[in-house]
């Protein structure tokens, strides 16, 4: 950067007017005093050759500010063009939150059937069936011979052969009783001969999740012999990143995509979201469900999910034109031409290759777009960025709606929502204003959403907006 800035400064410098190379210009114009651009915060009341460096000292003009006092940088026509600058204009535009995640394929869970014997007794076939194997609703599983069932039918008929009507209605309810199905009841009926062996059959269509039975094995009654996970619908598990949750509710609509059926799109709706985030990843885990006609779609295949959230109106510039650093974010507004003035802004997301802006920018501003590292190097060595902004837009910032109490100049008092991420309940505080326009158009007792960072020893609000009479109302 230093290096950088050197070269900035030799190439500015040889645009820009000064004393030596045009001393017809210099007459006009008002010197404040000399610089080295190395060390621009020493002044000197002559020209001649700095002290630090092997460089004459470059004369700062009444006409371009003074440092001192935070003013922008101004830089030759001429060597706006050389230095190749585009500007790009703040808009305003209604943008959908919008979230892609990576997850997978799982069965549902909520699908399942467990087969069980309702009564002790033996295992004389099982059908040629194995875990994972995919049958239909009604498919033939195992083959029981149950003693108690055999005895009760027994005396069943004989009851019947008697002719008395209530003994034998009490006979089929004590069958019904111990668990024989309707069906089967109906069989003895209608053959009048003991039904002695029993197929368990499967109770729905799907994947044969455990089969926990064998021939020749003794069975007790509440025994399970089969799991069966139904594949009329599937999951789709996805990890959310933690800062983009909110995003993301009950029953909202997601677009699901798979290399394996290429651009075809998926529609899956969201079942659950999970209570417990990844303390390892921070991210949020969510249920997808969507139906599987023709069972395309395999546990453990792994895809893509694309959510979009409610539309919002949010500030954009091209992402190339804000410089971030790890202490800093920066753009640079044009006030007029060749006259740049560094500002301080909170970035949010990016969408594609635009940057959201929640703090700093205003609709319709001119920032540059392209060589605004050049004309960084040469702020900083003029001494013209805005340290202590620059340090404030890096606070974390957080989000939560409320209801105005009271509006002051510059501060406003809100009773508003818990904050988790602090650990605040719902309550009623103060905030400061990050700029007094914030507050234009809003009244007492208004139903507002806010965005604010602690700076200093404050809270600071950076962004504040009405909400509808919908979602608006009291925390």
């Amino acid at each position: 950067m230093l290096a950088l800035g050197v070269g900035v400064g030799v190439v500015l410098s040889r645009w820009m007017p000064t004393a030596a190379v045009q001393p017809q210009v210099a007459a006009e114009r008002k010197v404040l005093y000399w610089y080295d651009p190395m060390v621009p915060g020493q002044k000197f009341d002559k020209p001649g050759k700095s002290p630090y460096m092997d460089m004459q000292l470059q004369p700062r003009y009444a006409d371009e500010g003074d440092a001192a006092e935070g003013s922008a940088l101004r830089v030759a026509p001429e060597a706006v063009q050389a230095l190749g600058v585009r500007t790009a204009t703040v808009e305003r535009r209604e943008l959908a939150a919008h979230v892609v995640a990576p997850g997978t394929v799982q069965l549902n869970e909520r699908d399942v059937s467990i087969v069980q014997a309702r009564s002790g007794g033996f295992v004389e076939k099982v059908y040629a069936r194995a875990p994972g194997d995919v049958i239909a609703a009604g498919a033939p599983l195992v083959d029981l011979l149950l003693p108690d069932w055999v005895a009760a039918q027994r005396e069943y008929l004989a009851v019947r052969a008697l002719g008395d009507a209530a003994l034998g209605a009490a006979s089929r309810q004590r069958m019904l009783l111990l668990g024989m199905p309707e069906s089967l009841v109906a069989a003895v009926e209608r053959s009048g001969q003991v039904q002695a062996r029993y197929t368990v059959v499967a109770p729905q269509g799907g994947l044969i999740a455990e089969l926990m039975v064998r021939q020749g094995m003794a069975v007790s009654a509440g025994m399970s012999l089969a799991r069966i996970n139904g594949l009329g619908s599937v999951w789709f598990e996805v990890a959310v990143p933690e800062a983009q949750a909110g995003v993301v509710a009950m029953g909202q609509t997601a677009e699901l995509r798979f290399a394996t059926w290429g651009p075809e799109v998926f529609k899956a709706r969201v079942a659950a979201v999970l209570p417990e985030a990844s303390g390892e990843t921070r991210t949020l885990r969510l249920r997808l469900e969507l139906p599987n006609p023709g069972q395309r779609l395999k546990a453990g295949m792994s895809g893509q999910a694309s959510l979009q959230g409610p539309t919002r109106a949010e500030l954009l510039v091209p992402s190339e034109a804000v410089i971030r650093t790890g202490r800093r974010a920066l753009a640079y507004v044009v006030d007029a031409p060749g006259r740049f003035r560094p500002v301080a802004v909170q970035p949010g997301r990016e969408v594609d290759d635009w940057l959201v802006i929640t703090a700093g920018l205003e609709a319709g501003q001119q920032v540059v777009a392209s060589a605004q590292f050049l004309i960084d190097s040469e702020a900083s060595l003029r001494g013209v960025l805005p340290q202590a902004s620059a340090s404030a837009a890096h606070a974390e910032v957080h989000s939560s709606r409320g209801r105005i109490d009271a509006l002051g100049r510059g501060e406003l008092t809100l009773s508003h929502e818990a904050v988790p991420a602090l650990r605040w309940p719902a309550m009623t505080m103060d905030f400061k204003l990050a700029d007094a326009r914030l507050a234009a158009g809003l009244r007492p007792g208004q139903a507002v959403s806010f965005s604010f960072s602690k700076q200093g020893e404050d809270y600071v609000v950076v962004d504040i907006r009405p909400q509808t009479a919908s979602k608006g109302g009291r925390p």
